[in-house]
Formats: C-alpha cells, sequence, structure tokens
C-alpha cells in the first residue's frame, strides 16, 4: 500500500474530481459513512459529539453526526469556527446538519461549560482539521485540543488527529490524542511517524471511491509493506534442492570483546535460510569462536595481534569470494581503526561478490560515501541513525562548520534521507529506527510497520543483518532480501514480545523466534 504525503493526496483528489467526475460532495459522503460505520463497529450505540472544523475535514465530520442523528443516536456538533466560515462542500454540509435537525453549538459553549456537553456523551470524534495544516495550532483552537484531550473519552479522529503534520508526523503546537483514526485513500506518512503514530492510535484506511490507478500510481515513490506482499516474495524451497542452492555466506565480524556480535549475526543468518556460513573472524581469535559454533564454519584472517582486523585481510577474503562463498556480510563488532577502513576500502572497489555492510563497517566508511560509486557489486548499508549520521558527515578529522550532520536531522525525515543517499550511491539503504526505511537507488522507499520498543537493545541490529545476509544468499535479489528482512525481523521480535514481554526481550529472543515468524507468512499465503 502506498504512503502519501499531504500534496500527494492531494492531487489525488483533484484528479478523482476533475479527470474522473466524482463531485467533492459524494466523496464528502463517503467519508463520513467510512467513519460513521468504522464506529458503530466499534463501540455500538453510544452518544457522540463531533468537533467540526471549517474546511472538507469538518464536513466530514458533519456527515457523521447528520448519519448518526438519523439512525436515533444523539449526535452533536461543536464548531470550531462562525457558520459564515463554511465554504463550498463543508458549508452545503452544515446546511444539511441543520435541515435533518442535527445540535448545532459554538466552540465557546464547549470551553466554557465543558461538562454540560461532555458529561452527555461517551465519544468524541475529531474532524477540526485534516492533512491541510500548515501552521501551529495555537489560541482557542489549541484550548479546545486540549480540551479533548482532558476529556478522558475516547476519540475518533477523522482522516489525521488534529496538530499532527500529515508529511513526518510532527506536532504542530497542539494534537489531539486519538484511540482511533481513520483515513481516506491511503495513509498517510504523519501516521507512520512518531510522535504521529502514536497520536493516530489504531489506523483504519478506508476505501472512499478514488481510482484504484490514482492509488498505485507509479509516480507516488514511498510504500507500506504488508504481510501478504512480504510473504509472496519468500523462494519456496524447491524437493530437489540442496544447500548450495541457498547461498554461501562470507560474515566478517566480531574482534576482542565483541565475539557476541559475529555469532549472533551468523545464527540469524541460518535462521533465514543460508545454505552455508562461514565467519570470518580475526585468526587470533579462531580458536574461541569454534569451541563455539555448531552449524557454522569458521575462516580465520591477518590481524593486528589485538584481536582486530588487518588491512591484510582483504586479499585473504577476496580470495574466499571467488572461490567459495556468493556474498560477504561485514561489519558487526569489527571496531573501528586505520587498518579497518583500508579493509572496507579495498572490499569495496575490488569484490565481484554483493555485500551487507553494518555497524563499524559503516563506521570506517565516515566521510568516504563516494567510494560506493567505485562498487563492483550491489551493495546493503544498514545503519542506525547514529551510524547514518557518521557516514553523512566529512572525513575524519576535517568536518567543516555547518557540515555536521546530527540524529536530529535524518529523523526529521528518514524518508528522505534513505531515498537520497541510497541515488546518490547507488545502494541500498535499511536506515534502521521507528519505522525502518528501506531506500532504493531507483527513488523509491518502503517503511517497515512490524517492530516493537524491546528491540531497542544491544545485538538486534547484528541480527538484522545476518537475516539481510541469509535472505541474499537465497534470493539474490537486494531489494527482496531487504524487505523480506525488516519485516521478518520486527515479526520476529513482536512474536518474542508476545511471549517475554518488551522488559525483558534480548537478541538471541528474535533468533529463536525466527521459525515462527516464517510460520506465521508461509501460513497467511497459503
Amino acid at each position: 500500500m502506498k504512503v502519501v504525503t499531504a500534496a500527494e493526496m492531494r492531487e489525488i483528489d483533484r484528479k478523482t474530481i476533475g479527470e474522473c467526475g466524482i463531485s467533492g460532495i459524494i466523496l464528502m459522503e463517503r467519508a463520513g459513512l467510512a467513519v460513521t460505520e468504522r464506529i458503530k463497529e466499534l463501540f455500538g450505540r453510544k452518544n457522540v459529539i463531533v468537533v467540526c472544523g471549517k474546511g472538507n475535514n469538518g464536513g466530514d465530520g458533519l456527515v457523521i453526526a447528520r448519519n448518526l442523528h438519523n439512525e436515533g443516536w444523539e449526535a452533536g456538533v461543536v464548531i470550531t469556527s462562525k457558520p459564515v466560515d463554511f465554504k463550498g462542500d463543508a458549508l452545503s454540509q452544515y446546511k444539511t446538519a441543520v435541515a435533518c435537525g442535527v445540535m448545532i453549538f459554538p466552540a465557546e459553549t464547549l470551553l466554557s461549560r465543558p461538562s454540560s456537553i461532555l458529561t452527555r456523551h461517551s465519544i468524541i470524534v475529531d474532524a477540526i482539521l485534516g492533512t491541510g495544516l500548515q501552521k501551529n495550532i495555537s489560541g482557542r483552537l489549541a484550548e479546545v485540543v486540549e480540551l479533548i484531550n482532558r476529556s478522558g473519552l475516547p476519540v475518533v479522529s477523522v482522516d489525521i488527529p488534529t496538530g499532527i503534520s500529515s508529511d513526518d508526523g510532527q506536532v504542530m503546537g497542539a494534537a489531539v490524542r486519538a484511540a482511533y483514526t481513520v483515513t481516506f485513500g491511503l495513509p498517510k506518512r504523519g501516521h507512520m511517524f512518531y510522535p504521529g503514530a502514536e497520536y493516530t492510535g489504531r489506523l483504519f484506511t478506508a476505501d472512499i471511491g478514488f481510482p484504484k490507478r490514482l492509488l498505485t500510481s507509479e509516480s507516488l515513490p514511498v510504500e507500506l509493506l504488508e504481510k501478504d506482499a512480504v510473504s509472496a516474495m519468500i523462494p519456496r524451497r524447491n524437493t530437489f534442492s540442496h544447500k548450495g542452492d541457498y547461498g554461501h555466506v562470507l560474515m566478517v565480524a566480531g574482534s576482542q570483546g565483541k565475539t557476541g556480535a559475529a555469532l549472533m549475526a551468523a545464527r540469524a543468518c541460518l535462521r533465514a535460510g543460508a545454505g552455508l556460513v562461514t565467519i570470518g573472524v580475526p585468526e587470533s581469535l579462531a580458536p574461541v569462536f569454534q569451541s563455539r559454533v555448531t552449524e557454522e564454519m569458521i575462516v580465520g584472517l591477518p590481524d593486528r595481534g589485538d584481536g582486530t582486523l588487518s588491512a591484510k585481510a582483504a586479499e585473504t577474503l577476496l580470495d574466499f569470494l571467488a572461490g567459495r562463498a556468493d556474498l560477504l556480510a561485514i561489519g558487526p563488532g569489527i571496531g573501528v581503526s586505520a587498518d579497518c577502513r583500508k579493509l572496507m576500502q579495498t572490499l569495496i572497489k575490488n569484490s565481484r561478490s554483493p555485500m551487507v555492510i553494518d555497524a563499524d563497517g559503516i563506521n570506517a566508511l565516515q566521510g568516504e560515501k563516494s567510494i560506493l560509486l567505485q562498487a563492483r557489486a550491489g551493495i546493503i548499508l544498514t545503519p542506525h541513525p547514529g551510524e547514518m549520521a557518521r557516514l553523512l558527515q566529512g572525513k575524519t578529522g576535517k568536518r567543516r562548520k555547518g557540515t555536521a550532520v546530527s540524529i536530529q536531522d535524518i529523523e526529521k525525515d528518514r524518508i528522505s534521507t534513505a531515498i537520497r543517499f541510497a541515488k546518490e550511491t547507488g545502494t541500498h539503504l535499511v536506515l534502521k529506527g521507528v519505522p525502518t526505511i528501506v531506500g532504493t537507488e531507483d527513488g523509491r522507499a518502503y517503511i517497515n510497520p512490524t517492530g516493537n520498543p524491546g528491540m531497542a537493545t544491544a545485538g538486534t541490529g547484528d541480527v538484522l543483518t545476518g537475516m539481510i545476509a541469509g535472505l541474499l544468499g537465497r534470493t539474490r535479489d537486494q531489494l527482496a532480501a531487504c524487505l523480506i528482512g525488516v519485516y521478518l525481523h520486527g515479526l520476529a521480535g513482536d512474536i518474542a514480545a508476545s511471549e517475554k514481554g518488551h522488559d525483558a526481550l534480548v537478541a538471541t529472543d528474535i533468533i529463536d523466534a525466527i521459525p515462527s515468524a516464517f510460520l506465521s507468512l508461509h501460513s497467511h499465503n497459503s
């Protein structure tokens, strides 16, 4: 399902009315009816107060109040503007609601005597402002919003909670905290990103008659991953296959004090379905690893004598890739040093096998993102926001004033950050976080809806690296590996959290839940 900005949704609305001949008043009727039906489904018969602004969002609210009133509900309306401020379709709906006997009160009544209205109602419908919000809410309107939030009543927001930016989920001065939101046609970016996602509550997307070709247009670059689509991407195992058909992954990870990162990444890689996994480790640590693996294989690599990789390991790795392995995953726990930076540069320039780069492998590229353009094979990078910020900064020790990139800069627009970097470097970028975004070199982005707060713990990123690498070995498709990987990773985390809760969740719990996550996806598509 596509995810849109306010401007993209307005264009869909414009084309629906102008090119397809479906009038705005019909869309408003359908929107109001969709919310009405959802309210009835969620609550049964209750008394409802609908708070309406003067625009189309308020027009939708007036339809809701009229529908419920006509069915015998007590459904009153509070308007935040004067009746003379209503225009167009919203004005028509105001006149119809009045003609049908809907009780309408000014906002002043709600603010001056809130108990006289709120105590008679069990649900509030927020239809004040929709996706067209462009400035912060203040003054009397902010007072109305705060009163709604203090009421203690469940709130159903129409299209998007009032005060939430449709494009980035930020609070614009003040915002309604909804228990449920019913949006129309397509979800908006503001529903997906925090704090907007938290204010949205449970999201429902209603079909109100927008043409399918407009909702699925390739001109809309952002998509929400859905379970059935992800399930369909997973390749099924052929009855007559063998381990070589599912990829041999060379996993370069770990250093002195960070052996766990390598072991978790490798185990997750196997759980994701890789046929073979060889862990490349500093040769001084090989005995430690050898005593802890079962299905994985070990290859010792030249190190600096302190349990970290030497730049000389590049030759061994390139030979191994040319003769035995299908792809390279590198970074978890390898540390950052001059040798690691040189190692990464050599591998990127010379490897003819695809690479998945994470953690310290990314940190070693600080200020050197242009080297990615010299890659001979496809590259997937999986940074968290901190690693992303370092990747976007100038060369180490040579930062110029005003050029530093902060985590806050990245979090303000995760989608644009992911798309822009992927396009500039010709890579696939998995920007981890809430939510995780996959950016592609052709300018598309995918939002992952799975995952939970319990996954904010050490090692979960190593697990994701292993899963994506294992899936790449199976699919040989970088985009599919990223999309299946992030969705499956979050789903496994959700399954683990359902059994153990958020507080005690650790990365190995996610690995243990990968089989259940696969079964869930397979059963969904059966």
